[in-house]
């Protein structure tokens, strides 16, 4: 285990999380102010309480006794209230900070390749976006500021202590090393702990997340008893790594109490014998270090429990910044605005591959015109998808160029890029919100006026109006309240209404019924007219319809043309494919 791993807190991380606190400087440096009062306050009951008890009580003059029971139950109101203020703000604070981080990452989530997607778990991202963000949150919260005041009280309890008596305070002081060795092993393990917890938390999230998303699968393939079998085992992981943390907690606390309560035997053994036989020690001095003993040893045995929320925060500190840390963003360094594209396309010898060695695009080369439309076809994996994600630049090319208009899509500036084009998926995500918000995205200047006049355009409205609420019709998560035909109306209208140069449409009509196959038909019709369009073809009316079809197969475009020109190429593919697969849809 390297040296840095082995540390007990990583300085580095600390300075970093301090980066965010500068806008809250002001109420940081008031905590500060705040745990020095609480430290001072916090030694003040015992010492009144020593002076009322020599020059009061075992005097037997009880003229100050009041002056003496106003005074402390005035620093006892202070106390509270510093309190209260301590531990308000150093929550608020903890929150502030938390959210700040929270946007950060999020906002960095949102430009992350698709690749980083590809390779990553949702319920990892999920557990560093809001769990581990709790956590960084009680650094401050429940974390620092508290082990720095009980650290603090400590100091001053010590130095009240010597004042008082010396010998008395050195009693106690014998026993401090033992438990202070105790606190460094306990914190040195419960890290290590609360690593492996945290490393737990994160697989249990990923697997739940993904089973309840694909729990239609496990339940049609009757996986149920298997997965429960898994899941037992994970959660098995997960509680073991919980019960060392518990382990520790359970070995550490109790001797803690021990070594507090032999200390408290030690010097009442002790002073006792020095008040009765010479008087060395006063009864107010016995009765305050009686009061002293857990005011010392009580900080110490917290600041072991704070630790361990202290290193959970650290830990999950650490893994919210290698994500913030991570690297994988589309390299936006274009400087041309698009405002408006024509719509010519090039391909010129683009070269892609997901995994290195694995080539998807081995050099393919094709034009389209503006205003034309574009078929590609072929066998699942020729590559058909990957042209839409490269086009949108979702991932970098190995190597060639793309280009529209004849500009370099890495010389346009990505936003402006991505506005232009609008692409129709297959898989068609939305969102649980309204379908309003769903078409516009919340775009604040797409009104729902023009909203319903481009569903009339490509003649949906009536479909939409026909839901309860129509446009405001909550279509839950995924859109579940919709069949797969009608969501892939809401695609398209999505797509209309942000009025795009380019259209890349995914069509998909396996599963609808033949009143919104219709629909989508005369969808498709009315939005690729007059612009620029390329369609992964899963239809024979769309294929009849393009201005150029181009067939593909594993990663190279084996031929290009019109629907008519490549039927007449003897032992074509693109003709062996139509006679397979298309010709049967045409006499169906």
């Amino acid at each position: 285990m390297t040296k840095e791993k082995e540390s007990i807190l990583d300085v580095k991380l600390f300075k970093r999380l301090f980066q965010y606190i500068k806008p809250y400087k002001g109420v940081f440096f008031g905590l500060l102010i705040l745990v020095v009062l609480l430290a001072i306050f916090s030694s003040a009951t015992p010492y009144i309480t020593k002076y009322a008890i020599d020059e009061s009580i075992e005097t037997k003059i009880s003229t100050d006794f009041l002056f003496y029971v106003v005074l402390m139950f005035v620093v006892l109101i202070l106390q509270t209230v510093f309190q209260l203020l301590f531990i308000y703000y150093a929550a608020w604070l903890g929150q502030n900070l938390v959210m700040d981080v929270r946007v950060k990452l999020f906002n960095h989530l949102l430009r992350f390749k698709m690749k980083y997607y590809d390779n990553s778990s949702v319920g990892v991202l999920i557990t560093r976006a809001v769990t581990d963000m709790e956590r960084i949150a009680d650094i401050f919260g429940q974390g620092l500021f508290m082990i720095v005041r009980d650290l603090l009280a400590m100091v001053v309890v010590f130095g009240v202590m010597i004042y008082i008596n010396w010998r008395l305070s050195l009693i106690v002081f014998l026993m401090l090393p033992l438990l202070l060795y105790a606190t460094r092993i306990f914190q040195k393990y419960m890290k290590r702990a609360f690593e492996e917890v945290r490393n737990e938390v994160s697989n249990l999230n990923s697997f739940v997340q993904e089973r309840i998303t694909g729990m239609k699968i496990l339940q049609l393939f009757t996986r149920e008893t298997i997965e429960y079998k898994k899941f037992k085992t994970i959660n098995e992981r997960h509680k073991k790594g919980w019960l060392k943390t518990v382990w520790y907690n359970s070995i550490f606390f109790p001797l803690a109490d021990l070594v507090s309560s032999i200390s408290i035997g030690l010097v009442a053994w002790y002073g006792g014998l020095n008040v009765v036989l010479d008087g060395a020690v006063s009864q107010g001095d016995l009765i305050a270090f009686i009061m002293f003993i857990p005011m010392l040893f009580r900080p110490l045995r917290q600041i072991a429990d704070k630790f361990n929320t202290l290193q959970m925060g650290m830990v999950a500190a650490n893994r919210v910044f290698k994500v913030i840390d991570t690297t994988s963003q589309i390299d936006d360094t274009g400087t041309y605005v698009a405002e408006g594209f024509k719509g010519d396309i090039k391909f010129d010898k683009v070269y892609f591959s997901y995994v290195d060695d694995e080539e998807v695009l081995k050099g393919i080369s094709f034009e389209v015109n503006a205003g034309d439309t574009v078929a590609i076809v072929g066998a699942t994996g020729a590559g058909k998808s990957t042209i839409i994600n490269l086009l949108n630049r979702f991932y970098e090319i190995k190597d060639g160029v793309i280009s529209v208009d004849g500009i370099d899509i890495k010389d346009v500036t990505l936003s402006s890029l991505r506005t232009q084009i609008a692409v129709v998926l297959q898989d068609v995500f939305l969102f649980a919100d309204t379908i309003l918000n769903n078409i516009t995205l919340n775009h604040p200047e797409i009104t729902e006026a023009q909203v319903q006049q481009a569903a009339k355009d490509i003649g949906i409205h009536d479909f939409i109006m026909s839901l309860p609420n129509g446009y405001h019709y909550n279509v839950k998560e995924r859109g579940v309240m919709l069949s797969s035909g009608q969501r892939q109306l809401i695609s398209f209208l999505r797509a209309y209404v942000t009025n795009p140069s380019i259209l890349v449409l995914d069509e998909a009509t396996s599963s609808v019924d033949s009143y919104s196959e219709q629909l989508i038909q005369n969808a498709t019709d009315k939005i690729t007219k007059g612009r620029t369009s390329i369609v992964i073809a899963h239809r024979l009316a769309t294929i009849k319809k393009a201005d150029k079809i181009i067939v593909m197969d594993s990663g190279d475009i084996v031929e290009q043309g019109t629907h008519e020109e490549l039927l007449k190429k003897k032992d074509g593919y693109y003709k062996n494919l139509y006679e397979v697969q298309f010709l049967q849809e045409e006499v169906i």
